[in-house]
């Protein structure tokens, strides 16, 4: 923990100093960009979700101050672009489709091909004026430029096949019911080593175990088994941002009838289980790392988002966060203090 605690201040640093600026300006450059989308309806879900969602891809940035400085501004770009990507693809394939799964998988072929450069040839969706994809190109290009792009390709490109298709299903239960998210969940869970419901959680928010091995990516002695490692524990991490999110959410989401991941847990028990193997799960496999506390921070870090986030109080986030202290602690209290100066200086910054 002490380590973790320097590996911290570090991070800090380089994230100010060197992670942050980037990531403004590339998301000053997504949102000039989706100005000019033709189609209304999209460039307005575009800009909305810039607008409401881009501490996403602020948030994702920390994962970047693992990247050698030399190529950690492509690693920033490609970061940057497929979460706006990503997020964008996730309230498309909220609207209604003819077939919600052969639908889905074209949209998000402009995602799921974006590393391999075998991006959609069709718009996702209407005239998109070309905009996603040049998100999927410019994540692919910066990708490409990285070092050890190459180690990392083929468990990169099953990471975001597995987000996809998470998404696709979870957004088609409306029309055709949890059988195929089921079904495609129990069919891949043995392979992952999760019980099927924790694996749909961690697909779902995949994309982060994606920036992770972008950054790992810009590190030219990454190998391919190092990218399957941190890709088992980014999975591990990922299963608890879905559930700390479906938490958070589980109030509006049943006001407005809408299915959630947390939905698939018939009680809070079994809830709070899922969450606490998941954090002891994901912080054995961390320490298992070369650079362990460096990853261990990105793991208080994920608790400490949401921990932080507006609306946690009052939530059955405040009865399990007392179980996740116990796994974090002492880390975990210089982490909220961080990101409750990120929170405060992002709500500083966006009313001015």
């Amino acid at each position: 923990m002490a380590r973790a605690g320097l590996a911290l201040a570090l991070a800090n640093v380089r994230y100010w100093g060197t992670v942050a600026p980037l990531l403004r300006r590339e998301l000053s450059h997504w949102r000039r960009r989706a100005l000019r989308i033709t189609d209304p309806g999209l460039r307005r879900l575009a800009l909305g979700k810039l607008d409401a969602e881009s501490f996403n891809a602020e948030a994702a940035g920390m994962l970047a101050t693992l990247a050698p400085r030399a190529n950690r501004g492509d690693a920033v770009r490609a970061i940057v672009a497929l979460e706006v990507l990503f997020d964008l693809l996730d309230g498309v394939t909220e609207r209604p489709l003819g077939d919600p799964l052969r639908d889905g998988e074209e949209q998000f072929a402009v995602f799921t091909g974006a590393l391999s450069g075998t991006q959609g040839a069709a718009p996702p969706h209407g005239c998109d004026g070309g905009y996603l994809a040049e998100l999927s190109r410019a994540a692919g290009d910066a990708f490409q430029r990285l070092p050890g792009a190459r180690a990392v390709r083929d468990t990169a490109l099953a990471c975001a096949e597995r987000a996809a298709q998470a998404q696709i299903r979870m957004h088609a239960v409306p029309l055709l019911g949890t059988g195929p998210l089921e079904e495609w969940a129990k069919a891949n869970a043995a392979a992952a080593g999760l019980p099927w419901r924790e694996l749909l959680a961690g697909s779902a928010s995949s994309v982060l175990a994606l920036h992770a091995l972008i950054a790992a990516a810009a590190d030219p002695a990454t190998t391919a088994r190092r990218a399957e490692q941190l890709d088992r524990c980014y999975l591990s991490i990922c299963v608890l941002v879905t559930l700390l999110d479906g938490v958070l959410d589980q109030s509006e989401d049943a006001r407005s009838g809408r299915f959630g991941y947390i939905g698939l847990f018939q009680s809070p028990q079994l809830l709070a289980r899922a969450l606490n193997g998941a954090l002891a799960r994901a912080a054995g496999q961390a320490r298992a790392l070369s650079d362990a506390p460096a990853h261990l921070v990105i793991l208080t870090g994920a608790v400490a988002y949401y921990a932080t986030a507006p609306g946690a109080a009052g939530t059955l986030l405040c009865p399990l966060d007392v179980e996740i202290r116990r796994g974090l602690r002492p880390l975990l209290s210089p982490t909220l203090a961080v990101l409750r100066t990120w929170r405060l200086a992002r709500a500083i910054r966006d009313r001015r």
